[in-house]
């Protein structure tokens, strides 16, 4: 979570690698960036402004998120993310606003991070270092170790707790060793 103004920094640099961006692309015709950086900046005001004079510029804010959210087809709701957020594509993406995901994301479109039925809060807690392939779905009181890989279209409904695996399948299962390697951009350190 974004606490300071350093964080702040820490986190738009580290989307910026994970998104592999030099500066050399037009700003005008990224529409990934643009919504990772409304989405820090969001986190950043919310978070740290909560005087009464930050208010209006905050509820401005949260309505540009809005629209945008709903332009790219992205439900992500502020503070779910670690840095290093990199959404593959526009399209649907479903987030609920009780899961906790780890740095150096990789999200495609269609992924579905939700609850269990019937409970508004049991939602995933997904670590460092994770792929989430197009259409994965992820639900209930569970929990995803850090360096795994999630296939296209995987069924995650029980925790995988060894790290650096691939899952995929409905329902999902171990498929190799491989894990994440390769398939993320991060921030040398």
């Amino acid at each position: 979570m974004i606490r300071t103004k350093k964080d702040y920094h820490s986190y738009m640099e580290a989307d910026r690698v994970a998104l592999g961006r030099t500066g050399k692309r037009p700003f005008f015709a990224d529409e990934i960036w643009k919504f990772e950086r409304l989405l820090r900046k969001l986190e950043y005001y919310h978070n740290c402004k909560r005087s009464i004079f930050w208010k209006p510029y905050v509820l401005f804010l949260k309505w540009r998120y809005y629209v945008m959210s709903v332009k790219l087809g992205f439900t992500i709701p502020k503070n779910v993310f670690g840095p290093g957020l990199s959404i593959a594509h526009i399209g649907t993406i479903v987030v609920n606003n009780n899961a906790s995901v780890g740095s150096n994301c990789r999200i495609h479109t269609c992924v579905n991070i939700g609850t269990s039925a019937g409970h508004s809060s049991l939602a995933p807690r997904i670590g460092d270092d994770v792929y989430i392939g197009p259409g994965a779905k992820l639900f209930g009181d569970i929990e995803i170790a850090d360096g795994i890989a999630i296939g296209a279209n995987s069924v995650v409904n029980r925790s995988f707790l060894e790290p650096n695996i691939s899952i995929a399948g409905v329902p999902a299962r171990k498929i190799s060793d491989k894990g994440s390697a390769g398939l993320l951009v991060k921030e040398e350190r």
